[in-house]
């Protein structure tokens, strides 16, 4: 599936009477129910993860917590960035993560991205378009880092990083099925 801001530039493309703002708002507000639903969903497989792995996620969501706007802040830089944003709604439904705040900030991330594009999009999309034709292995291959650096993120210490500020790997446990 392509990235959703081709397809809002594509539109643009097509009808360049359409109001970028209005595309990047409707777009926007489709990509968060999206990461809701994902975050909902993935929730449900915490019970598959290691004890380690859980007491981990729960340190750095109370870290994100006790941080005025910690899960704001994340989702915004995610969104407004060219980072794979689905990857941390997966660690945010594996951590339980309950505050409102990283949904407006996706939201504003993803309305400033996806104005950018749009705008930008007779200048970038075609070439976009282009180094990913007929190449999905580059997209499952970007999907696969992605999934890996989730799991990765589940094996980080975060109790010994938060507190003495030292990095540190958990002894992975292979995850129950």
């Amino acid at each position: 599936m392509p990235p959703s801001w081709i397809i809002l530039s594509s539109f643009y493309a097509v009808d360049p009477s359409l109001n970028p703002i209005v595309l990047a708002l409707v777009g926007a507000t489709g990509a968060t129910i999206g990461r809701f639903i994902l975050k909902r969903i993935s929730h449900l497989f915490r019970r598959f993860v290691g004890e380690s792995q859980k007491s981990n996620l729960d340190i750095i969501g109370n870290f994100l917590n006790r941080r005025k706007y910690g899960y704001a802040l994340a989702s915004f830089l995610f969104a407004a960035t060219p980072l794979p944003s689905n990857m941390l709604f997966v660690a945010y439904g594996l951590m339980r993560a309950k505050s409102i705040g990283l949904y407006i900030g996706f939201w504003i991330g993803r309305v400033i991205a996806y104005y950018i594009m749009i705008s930008i999009s007779h200048v970038v999309l075609v070439p976009f378009i282009q180094l990913f034709e007929d190449r999905f292995v580059g997209i499952l291959i970007a999907d696969a880092i992605g999934i890996g650096v989730v799991i990765f993120f589940t094996f980080i210490d975060w109790g010994t990083l938060i507190t003495k500020r030292k990095f540190k790997l958990i002894r992975p446990n292979i995850w129950r099925f």
